[in-house]
């Protein structure tokens, strides 16, 4: 395949967590909270989200591994080594992070304060996208 794509953040993380291994391996287990630092570019598009809103959070994970094909899960050199479209790992071809979140506070229009997000520090963020309901609201 020859197509590429150009993807332009739209903020940027900031979060407590500055070093891989300091992450949890999902936002479950104690995850710190941390911000969404929108470009202000954006405060059109971020507008209408509130707080206690569930979102998705799209990050690119710019310190991943691009090259890696096959990992062991959960970094435990004792699991069998699995392809990485199996996996959750941040090492893959294209690794874009998928995080769920709550906005616990917006600031400014384009500050997101969230709950338990396993991103590092200064990670870009690619897209927000709500939570839909059950009934697929929004």
């Amino acid at each position: 395949m020859s197509v590429t794509f150009r993807v332009v953040p739209i903020g940027v993380v900031r979060s407590p967590l500055k070093r891989r291994e300091q992450a949890p391996k999902q936002e479950h287990e104690d995850a710190p909270e941390a911000w969404l630092e929108l470009d202000p570019g954006f405060r059109d598009a971020a507008r209408d989200l509130r707080a206690g809103q569930a979102l998705l959070v799209l990050t690119w994970l710019d310190r991943a591994d691009r090259e890696a094909r096959v990992v062991h899960p959960r970094d435990d050199p004792g699991a069998p080594l699995t392809g990485v479209f199996s996996t959750r790992s941040a090492d893959r071809p294209n690794p874009i992070g998928i995080h769920r979140v709550r906005i616990l506070e917006i600031a400014d229009g384009v500050r997101l304060r969230v709950d338990a997000l396993e991103a590092l520090d200064g990670t870009p963020i690619v897209d927000l996208k709500p939570v839909l309901d059950d009934a697929g609201a929004r």
